[in-house]
């Protein structure tokens, strides 16, 4: 194969690991705080990609704005959409429900991501059909033989590999990093050690979701289209990484998502007459992956809830 197209594809696959990890990192924050899945997480991805589009529409219609100005607007509204979505349903539905089954989170929260899928759907105009995102990064191609990546693919590779770093650091070296590590191992000790247990849930789920808003802004720098749900099989595939990287820890579900990735990418590659099905490829090697490794590939908490 030409060592152009390959590094296109390992950039490519490098680009969507990112992006799996980021969200499947959300999952594993939740299930380690709470023992829960947070199965609305795909559609706040979609969230923060809409509260993006919105936002940068809307400064646009009022004011001509610089690029990068815009695309911080559009940073600030996913985030902050992500961060509000996430205590939401935390506050209302997650915490009241501690005690309960854990039947009763995942379908409350698989109700929750149909209400916000569907809100998206009936509030923006003409909602159930693909939005074109606007072009906030600057354009340009770096080219080296027959290898090309435009500058905006770059620039969004390194700043998602930049959230990694940066939610590690987070988690492994503040005070906020502290408290949910200390209610991930005991939450009952973490307490009586003078822990606010609901400000940490509640950080924790903003944290998670903040990271989902920022996926979600990524995917429509990225794909430069956008749709009300989006978040459905990313949600999924996410779900996936944290479970094969193991839920509850920080850097297995990293390697998860970079694993899905460099499946999807190596069936593409090997056998190009499945790059229609290198989903299906990817989730049978999982499937695979989950049954030979039940607790994950880098395991740091186990839970009787499945």
């Amino acid at each position: 194969m030409d060592p152009g197209l390959l590094a296109q594809y390992l950039f490519n696959g490098l680009m969507l690991g990112t992006i799996y990890a980021i969200v499947a990192v959300g999952f594993s924050l939740f299930f380690g705080v709470l023992d829960v899945i947070k199965f609305s997480h795909g559609d706040v991805v979609a969230v923060g990609a809409f509260s993006a589009f919105g936002a940068a529409g809307l400064t646009a219609a009022l004011v001509a704005l610089p690029g990068p100005l815009a695309l911080a607007v559009g940073l600030v509204a996913a985030l902050g959409a992500g961060a509000v979505s996430g205590v939401v349903i935390g506050r209302v539905l997650v915490l009241p429900l501690k005690n309960a089954p854990a039947v009763n989170v995942l379908l409350a929260t698989l109700m929750a991501g149909t209400v916000l899928r569907e809100a998206i759907r009936l509030a923006v105009p003409n909602g159930g059909n693909p939005k074109p995102f606007p072009a906030l990064l600057p354009d340009g191609v770096l080219a080296a033989g027959s290898f090309s990546v435009g500058i905006d693919s770059v620039i969004i590779l390194v700043g998602g590999l930049a959230v990694v770093l940066a939610t590690h650091l987070v988690i492994t070296r503040t005070r906020l990093g502290l408290a949910i590590r200390a209610v991930a191992q005991d939450d009952e000790v973490a307490q009586l050690a003078g822990v606010n247990f609901t400000k940490t849930v509640l950080g924790t789920f903003a944290l998670g979701s903040m990271l989902a808003g920022l996926a979600g802004l990524m995917l429509g720098l990225y794909y430069r289209e956008i749709n009300f749900n989006m978040g459905i099989l990313l949600g999924i595939i996410g779900f996936a990484c944290a479970v094969v990287g193991g839920l509850g820890s920080l850097i297995g579900p990293i390697l998860g998502g970079f694993l899905f990735a460099g499946i999807q990418t190596l069936a593409t590659v090997v056998l190009p007459f499945t790059s229609a099905y290198k989903d299906v490829v990817a989730f049978a090697v999982i499937i695979a992956l989950i049954g030979l490794f039940p607790t994950g590939l880098i395991a740091e908490k186990s839970s009787e809830r499945v």
